[in-house]
């Protein structure tokens, strides 16, 4: 899979790696967005989910509690996942994975929480975004599909 490194030297530059983004994800696809607190996952995916749905002014709280919240947009059916309180892999399931995998484009924050004693139940073919803090900004690595190479 091919790697990628970005540097994002400010909130704009996120903002504007996520819009690219959205403008190239289709249904099935999955982003795996990988990164501490406070790196900047939610962040990529409120400016994601605003392009996808043509509106910048687009309300995207946190799933943090809800766990996941789900988009109707022009470019398809977004599901944004925020797996950090989940207990089990399995959990996902009850939350709507298999419904977001059919025919909808899943954001998984925190995707490490997908993984199980035989694996993982993310897909082979995803994206994997892993945000870090550097310096003022943030450094994204995105592994994936060569559709994003380049951002």
């Amino acid at each position: 899979m091919p790697t990628f490194s970005l540097s994002l030297p400010d909130e704009a530059a996120t903002a504007r790696l996520g819009a690219a983004l959205a403008r190239r994800l289709r249904p099935r696809d999955v982003v795996a967005l990988e990164g501490g607190l406070g790196a900047g996952k939610t962040t990529l995916a409120r400016a994601l989910l605003r392009e996808a749905a043509g509106d910048p002014a687009l309300v995207v709280p946190s799933p943090t509690f809800t766990l996941v919240e789900v988009y109707d947009t022009p470019r398809g059916v977004f599901w944004h996942f925020d797996l950090y309180r989940l207990e089990t892999a399995e959990q996902v399931f009850e939350l709507g994975w298999e419904e977001a995998r059919a025919d909808g484009i899943a954001l998984v924050e925190w995707p490490e929480k997908l993984t199980t004693r035989s694996g993982t139940l993310l897909p082979r073919e995803r994206l994997m975004v892993t945000l870090s803090l550097e310096g003022d900004g943030r450094r994204a690595i995105l592994e994936g599909d060569s559709r994003f190479g380049d951002l």
